[in-house]
């Protein structure tokens, strides 16, 4: 991808992208938002640019097996849009302008690539994957990376809960999930694994993904007695807290011991390495 003045920087095997947007100068309006809204406010340039940083870097899960896509690097974006308390409509930077991109056009764009909080599994540890919303993009390349592995060898089972707002609507990667749902799949019950999705608002009581969790109590307690790693992705708002709520009450539940016992339980699962939360706001 070819724009003057930009550059990209590929290193496929770290887990997060950074991606900086600071040189697009439509990038900056955002910033004079607050003046657009209150006209009557006149302040020279030389004292905003003083007063107003540079734009932050943006941070993205990536959401690809760099084994299944070789020098490529998948993105899941959503596209941040909102309404002031004047009734005009916002959208966010950086998502917006990626999703407005040509895919038929080649476009250099800078970016930094760091390591991220979800390390890569073995393919012999059992794995309980939950990642509402966007929080499915390091998931996603996790299950590519395990279906290239099961072609060379046994693999552990995966059970990943997915969560969002509408089937028809926000189902990321349905097709995707789905196929390795199927009979041999790296998601299918036969090789014990499963998938599972909340649609919070597609009925009158609202359902998130640590309800299907309970639903799914002894598959989550028999793959945490069989050595199994719990990742947790998506949004940093009460997402992880009541995911652990969950997971706490299952080990006790389940385990037949005392909500405390059940979170050292999970203590020595962090601790081992185990357990891992990226989250974001």
């Amino acid at each position: 991808m070819r724009r003057k003045g930009c550059s990209i920087l590929r290193r496929p095997k770290e887990e997060m992208i950074y991606i900086n947007t600071t040189k697009r100068n439509e990038e900056l309006c955002w910033r004079f938002q607050v003046l657009e809204d209150f006209p009557s406010v006149q302040m020279p340039l030389e004292w905003l640019v003083q007063l107003i940083p540079p734009l932050k870097t943006r941070a993205f899960s990536i959401s690809s097996s760099n084994s299944a896509h070789p020098n490529q690097v998948h993105l899941t974006v959503s596209v941040v849009s909102w309404t002031t308390p004047y009734k005009r409509t916002r959208k966010g930077l950086c998502s917006t302008w990626l999703a407005g991109l040509d895919p038929q056009q080649r476009v250099l764009i800078p970016a930094w690539f760091h390591k991220g909080s979800l390390p890569s599994p073995s393919p012999s540890v059992p794995l309980i994957l939950i990642g509402p919303g966007t929080g499915c993009a390091p998931f996603r390349g996790f299950v590519e990376e395990r279906a290239l592995q099961s072609k060379s060898g046994p693999t552990a089972p995966v059970l990943f809960f997915f969560g969002c707002r509408n089937e028809e609507n926000d189902f990321l990667y349905r097709d995707f999930w789905l196929s390795h749902l199927q009979s041999g799949g790296v998601l299918s019950e036969d090789k014990g694994g499963g998938f599972y999705v909340a649609f919070s608002r597609d009925q009158p009581q609202k359902v998130y993904v640590q309800h299907k969790m309970r639903e799914q109590s002894t598959k989550i307690w028999n793959l945490l007695a069989g050595g199994a790693a719990v990742y947790i992705a998506g949004s940093a708002n009460k997402m992880p807290s009541d995911v652990l709520a969950a997971l706490e009450e299952i080990i006790s539940l389940e385990g037949g011991v005392t909500k405390e016992v059940a979170a050292r339980w999970i203590h020595a699962l962090e601790k081992s390495g185990k357990y891992h939360v990226e989250a974001w706001s």
